[in-house]
């Protein structure tokens, strides 16, 4: 199901996945804080529409100002331990890792999942895109549904 918030011009775009932070100390006093801070916080985000004749409007926190459009949650694609993963169970992050020249680096730590937070596999996509984990961890790469 979509919402309709208020992104900053620059990310106003179909297609264009964000990370919802949270308000920012610019937000204070900001007339359309009730537009802009309706999303989920740490929630990766998907733009799939641009409101049309909706204009732009000032921003402290964005130069452009911003605009209105609709977003959806979307999944995370992540690395997890691999003993127990299957499609609709239960998993949690493997903590941080230091290799960030890894090529499954992004999986390992990705924007928008917490290390001490449980989320359900949507698909397990296979395996992640390094030859060897560096800290002799046994990973699979999934889905990760969206954030409630």
């Amino acid at each position: 199901m979509s919402t309709v918030t208020l992104v900053g011009s620059r990310l106003a775009e179909p297609g264009t996945e964000f990370v919802y932070q949270g308000e920012a100390d610019g937000c204070a006093g900001c007339p359309y804080r009730s537009q802009c801070l309706n999303l989920s916080a740490d929630t990766r985000y998907r733009v799939t529409s641009v409101r049309e004749n909706a204009q732009t409007l000032e921003c402290a926190m964005h130069d452009g100002g911003v605009r209105a459009v609709e977003v959806e949650p979307v999944s995370i694609r992540a690395t997890i331990p691999s003993k127990g993963a299957f499609a609709g169970s239960k998993a949690s992050l493997p903590g941080p890792c230091p290799y960030v020249e890894c090529p499954s680096h992004e999986y390992c730590e990705p924007d928008g999942l917490a290390f001490d937070a449980e989320y359900r596999i949507d698909e397990i996509v296979g395996d992640p895109p390094h030859d060897v984990c560096h800290l002799d961890r046994s990973l699979e790469l999934v889905e990760l549904e969206p954030g409630e």
